[in-house]
């Protein structure tokens, strides 16, 4: 099911990045001594305790009408909205600013948990810098070093405390739950109402007019589907700037939540960037995946437009390459018929199983026909193959060295089981592990 959401708030350099990248375990955002240098809201995932999160940073937040501060603000409240617990830093060094206690007031308004980190704390003389930060109001400070990982633990504990309660899966194991991912006003909710054939969401040209991801059960030919819409973004007011920046976190928990993702892509404006990180995403998780080219009507066609079209879909989504694709129109339902279909085909081969003397005689067959490949003189062995799991399949190759295994060896041994298995739509995992003697 969905995980917890954690942003991590506060005004500019006080070492939010630096926090982000210890709990996320990898260098993903800009670590820079500069007031203002994390541009765009960073994701990614964590774990403590056995309990996985995903995680926001966010730009910091000041006071002034530069651009750039206006906009690291509307970020962290768009940050604020989407989390469930926010971790608030502040500098240890620095003692509490007129910034910091903006951003208090702004996240006292939010009414969500927050844990109040109190960074740079690097030796056990600071600590007693800490009790002037019981004046934030936001409760016991955690003195914590980024650079260092000092005290991450404690505060990642207090954090987890506050993780709302796992809900059970309201759905039946034989449901199959759609996704439709994609940038704002591609015509996601048009699609859902189309495929349903009446008015049950709010269908506008505006982007970011559904408020919440919307679950909508229904029944088509005895198989029980669940249409999971991602929702736009909220604000008090206006609708975002940049609505794709805030695409991205609301698409994450529906990817989690879903067999099959829809990846909708606006046929009038062509292909983007935001698409393919969209995607990325869906890909990552190991979902089935289709491309759903909407509001093809609206395109000036020949007899060469959609070969074109998808060529260059192909191109750019070369990790894509097993998924389907569909043009359709919402507003016309030109091809809509074969929506379903396809999604309950893919669904079935997201759980497709091969029997083990099978897979191995295939694997046998392969190598015969072009043989494994050596490095200084070792050549790879692979001694048995079995699969481990569906959705995604997932197969282990044991053999003697692991390392041998290249990744272009891999893509040949992959697309034999796609030449030779009913995978499209579908990633497939591939693993390879040393035999033990």
């Amino acid at each position: 099911m969905t995980k917890p959401v954690v942003a991590i708030v506060g005004r500019p350099n006080v070492g939010k990045s630096t926090i982000f990248n210890r709990i996320v375990g990898e260098r993903v955002a800009i670590v820079e001594d500069m007031p203002g240098v994390t541009r765009d809201r960073l994701y990614g995932k964590g774990e403590w305790l056995n309990r996985e999160f995903n995680i926001i940073d966010t730009g910091g937040i000041e006071l002034g009408d530069e651009p750039l501060l206006i906009q690291m603000r509307e970020q962290a409240e768009v940050a604020i909205q989407e989390a469930d617990v926010i971790i608030f830093i502040v500098n240890g060094r620095e003692g509490i600013t007129a910034a910091d206690q903006e951003v208090a007031k702004l996240l006292f308004r939010s009414d969500k948990p927050v844990v109040l980190g109190v960074n740079k704390v690097d030796n056990p003389e600071m600590q007693q810098e800490l009790y002037e930060f019981y004046s934030l109001g936001i409760g016991d400070p955690f003195p914590i070093s980024g650079s260092h990982g000092l005290g991450l633990g404690d505060l990642l504990d207090e954090v987890i405390k506050h993780f709302p309660e796992e809900e059970g899966d309201p759905y039946n194991e034989n449901t199959i739950r759609i996704a439709l991912i994609g940038r704002p006003n591609v015509g996601k909710s048009s699609l859902v109402n189309a495929m349903l054939g009446e008015e049950r969401v709010i269908v506008s040209n505006i982007p970011g007019t559904t408020r919440d991801a919307i679950d909508t059960p229904f029944t088509k030919d005895g198989q029980e589907y669940v249409l999971i819409d991602t929702a736009g973004m909220r604000k008090r007011g206006k609708v975002y700037e940049n609505t794709e920046k805030y695409s991205v976190l609301r698409s994450l928990k529906a990817i989690e939540r879903s067999n099959v993702v829809l990846v909708v892509i606006n046929a009038e404006e062509g292909l983007i960037e935001q698409d393919k990180k969209i995607a990325g995403y869906a890909h990552e998780a190991g979902r089935a995946v289709i491309l759903v080219v909407n509001k093809w009507d609206a395109v000036e066609k020949d007899d060469k437009t959609m070969r074109n079209f998808e060529q260059k879909l192909r191109d750019e989504f070369l990790f894509l390459s097993y998924a389907p694709i569909l043009f359709v129109s919402a507003k016309t339902k030109q091809r809509l018929q074969h929506v379903l279909p396809m999604v309950k085909k893919v669904s079935e081969n997201h759980h497709l199983r091969v029997p083990t003397n099978v897979l191995n005689d295939l694997i046998m067959d392969a190598v015969a026909m072009n043989p494994t490949p050596t490095d200084k003189g070792k050549r790879l062995r692979i001694n048995y193959v079995t699969q481990v799991a569906v959705e995604p399949p997932t197969f282990v190759f044991f053999v003697n060295e692991p390392e041998l295994m290249h990744f272009s060896y891999q893509r040949y041994l992959e697309n034999r089981l796609r030449d030779t298995f009913e995978f499209e739509g579908t990633p497939i995992k591939i693993f390879a592990r040393k035999k033990n003697l």
